[in-house]
């Protein structure tokens, strides 16, 4: 059982530490293990059911995901000769394909890379190049960019997935042509790729034909070997990725499931993914985790709009729904969630970004159940703190996992006292080897074996954590990271543009939103959707100024640094005079 913080003594509280003394077991020796395990354990119980807004859906058992990753991990080491320690990037929605293509990289014994499908060409060729990929697997939505990204790269191989691909025959052709002829959103391929189909296709001849067993391919895996680069950012803006081992994500199955002990039944569950598993939350928490219990994880390609969710809550018994406040915001302002909300519903985890508390009132009162908030980062695999299912505290991230040291430092790195914010240090299993390839930048945030994370927190009385602010100056939008330094260094090369500074300011659907200050060349006369069309070229859409303000100066220190603080701390004060302002004007009324 996980030992309580409230355990602690009060000598132990002014030292602003907590410490879990049973150690984590995990589940296996690496993840091709554990998958290979689980699908043992559940065979022909559903594993995975790909749902689309209409309600057309396909399934995989456990016993067909054991055998299809199999075929995967054939064709990338024997179809493309690849070798163990590969990277093989995987740009994909959530889809059938997804775990797959995953699952079979890690039997392959190869190193999967994780990529937003909504990335622009200049962001995909920079993660390929800096990761290294030998092979890119995305799907056939946005084969348009491949020309450019090829051109730029050292990627060799490319795999095209249909976002219906192992759908029933008929489900299928239907559904592929009606957003190829009808909504024509699948552009034309003009680039040699092998077909997802074609690729099984072509592991399962090999396997049978050369006699191959994929188990030979971990032979040599084990705790600290490398499983995963998960790209994040920095202060510097430069995207790092976050060396993730198999014993990393191991010991976040066995947290989580310390955690959950008792609210989740294996071989029971039912999870909504509709956050993309190439996100760290759901990728452990979903595709790990709920997987490793039994759970039938029901994908959603895409929640925009909502109401593509409709189909899944009304067809599927949902009894687990990790996701990120701006989902459970949104979901309680959609008519047809409030008036039928999931009868199975047993409860909800947020994570990515703040939970506001009357949402998770909120989501409470409509659904009956609650919402436990956790936190965690990409470098932590991600979970480092999570409410218990009873007892968890509204407004709170809980308490740490088992396993897991916290430490809250002042400036200085020393531990603050009793009652005192500080900046949150962690320790575990769940920490990340590194960022690849960057001793630097992993020096800055490792640090004698622990985590500096950026964020500032503090004990509540009750021994449970609470994020007060962060200490860098990333803005999270409906849980995904934007740095502003990326976002200036693309205003900055608009002709005209003097000086930028970008921050995020509060937005009541996002979280938050990005804003963009621009100082203009004598002379020069720009627009905002000039600006915002600028960044489209280069930035994925989350990361785009939905607002930006013109200036003549902006704030900074002495040494000409500018001051994104007061930035912030001038919106917010401008949206609360402009708040205070409704409320007199509405009082009069």
């Amino acid at each position: 059982m996980t030992r309580s913080v409230s355990d602690e003594t009060s000598s132990r509280q002014l030292d602003a530490q907590t410490e879990t003394s049973t150690p984590v077991r995990l589940p296996a020796q690496h993840l091709a293990e554990l998958v290979s395990q689980t699908c043992a354990r559940y065979t022909r119980q559903h594993a995975f059911t790909a749902v689309l807004p209409n309600g057309m859906f396909g399934n995989l058992s456990f016993t067909q995901v054991a055998e299809l990753s199999d075929q995967v991990a054939v064709y990338l080491r024997e179809g493309l000769g690849l070798a163990a320690g590969d990277r093989i990037a995987v740009q994909l929605p959530n889809s059938l394909s997804y775990p797959l293509w995953a699952f079979g990289t890690l039997k392959a014994g190869c190193v999967l890379v994780n990529m937003n499908p909504l990335y622009t060409a200049p962001e995909m060729v920079h993660q390929l190049n800096d990761s290294g990929a030998r092979v890119l697997v995305i799907v056939d939505l946005f084969a348009d960019k491949l020309p450019a990204v090829l051109a730029q790269s050292k990627v060799e191989h490319v795999v095209l997935v249909r976002i219906t691909d192992l759908f029933p025959a008929l489900i299928g052709f239907i559904a592929y042509n009606v957003m190829k002829y009808w909504n024509r959103i699948i552009p034309p391929c003009s680039v040699a790729v092998t077909s997802g189909i074609e690729a099984l296709a072509r592991g399962a001849t090999l396997m049978r034909e050369r006699n191959v067993d994929p188990a030979t391919y971990t032979a040599g895996l084990g705790p600290s070997t490398l499983a995963a680069l998960q790209y994040t950012g920095g202060t510097t803006g430069v995207s790092k990725g976050a060396m993730l081992s198999h014993g990393n994500l191991l010991a976040n199955v066995a947290q989580i499931e310390d955690r959950v002990a008792g609210s989740v039944q294996h071989g029971k569950e039912t999870a909504l993914a509709v956050l993309p598993l190439y996100h760290i939350f759901a990728f452990t928490a979903n595709l790990l985790y709920f997987f490793h219990a039994g759970a039938r994880n029901i994908l959603v390609a895409s929640p925009r709009p909502l109401s593509n969710l409709q189909r899944a809550f009304e067809n599927y018994p949902i009894s687990w729904v990790p996701g990120v406040n701006t989902l459970f915001n949104g979901l309680l302002n959609e008519e047809w969630f409030r008036d039928y909300p999931p009868p199975q519903l047993k409860g909800s985890i947020a994570g990515g970004t703040a939970l506001h508390t009357a949402v998770a009132e909120r989501w409470q009162e409509v659904t009956g159940t609650p919402v436990v908030e956790g936190y965690g980062l990409t470098e932590s695999s991600p979970v480092v703190t999570l409410n218990p299912s009873a007892g968890y505290r509204t407004g709170s991230i809980g308490q740490p996992v088992i396993g897991t040291q916290v430490r809250l430092l002042d400036p200085l790195g020393d531990p603050v006292g009793s009652g005192e914010a500080g900046e949150l240090a962690v320790q575990g299993p769940q920490v990340m080897l590194g960022y690849w390839q960057q001793p630097t930048e992993t020096t800055k945030v490792l640090r004698d074996g622990w985590l500096l994370t950026g964020d500032i927190a503090v004990w509540d009385s009750d021994n449970f954590l609470r994020v007060v602010d962060r200490k860098k100056d990333l803005i999270l939008v409906s849980g995904f990271n934007v740095y502003p330094n990326e976002v200036e260094d693309c205003i900055a090369k608009l002709p005209g543009v003097s000086e930028v500074a970008v921050v995020g300011i509060p937005d009541s659907r996002a979280g938050e939103q990005v804003k963009a200050y621009l100082v203009l060349k004598p002379g020069v006369s720009l627009s905002a959707e000039q600006v915002r069309e600028h960044c489209r070229q280069s930035l994925t859409t989350y990361k785009i100024p939905r607002q930006v303000e013109f200036r003549s100066e902006l704030p900074k220190t002495n040494v000409g640094k500018v001051l994104r603080r007061a930035l912030r701390d001038a919106e917010k004060q401008r949206i609360h005079e402009e708040s205070a302002v409704a409320v007199e004007g509405g009082s009069r009324g």
